[in-house]
C-alpha cells in the first residue's frame, strides 16, 4: 500500500510562486510515476504534471514553462511560478506503480492519491 502525504500549498498573489511537495512512501515495484492533479470548485480534476522514476515529465499546455515537476527518491515536489488566479484549486498528489515512456495526465491511470493542498491565487 503507498500512502502520500502533500504539503506547501497557501495563499498567494497573482505572479507568485509557491512549492508543493509529496512524500510517498510504501513502493515495492523499482518502477512507479506520480502526478499532479487539481479541482477548481464546479470543475473536473484536471492533471498538471506528472513524472516518471526516471524522471519523465508531461505537463498540461496550461502549465508549460511556468510550473516544474522533479522527484527525488519517491519525493515529489512541483515549483509554481507565475501564478495566476486561474491555477486556483485543490492540488492532489497521485502515484501508482508501473512503466510508461510518458507518464500519463489522466487521473484513471493512478490508484494512490493524498489528501489535498489548497492553493489560492489572488488577482
Amino acid at each position: 500500500q503507498v500512502s502520500l502525504m502533500e504539503s506547501g500549498g497557501g495563499s498567494v498573489q497573482a505572479g507568485g510562486s509557491l512549492r508543493l511537495s509529496c512524500a510517498a512512501s510504501g513502493f515495492t515495484n523499482s518502477n512507479y510515476y506520480m502526478g499532479w492533479f487539481r479541482q477548481a470548485p464546479g470543475k473536473e480534476r484536471e492533471g498538471v504534471a506528472a513524472i516518471t522514476n526516471y524522471h519523465r515529465t508531461t505537463y498540461a499546455d496550461s502549465v508549460k514553462g511556468r510550473f516544474t515537476v522533479s522527484e527525488d527518491n519517491a519525493q515529489m515536489y512541483l515549483e509554481m511560478n507565475s501564478l495566476k488566479p486561474e491555477d486556483t484549486a485543490m492540488y492532489y498528489c497521485a502515484a501508482d506503480s508501473g512503466f510508461w515512456r510518458t507518464p500519463p495526465l489522466s487521473a484513471s491511470e493512478y490508484i494512490y492519491w493524498g489528501q489535498g493542498t489548497q492553493v489560492t491565487v489572488s488577482s
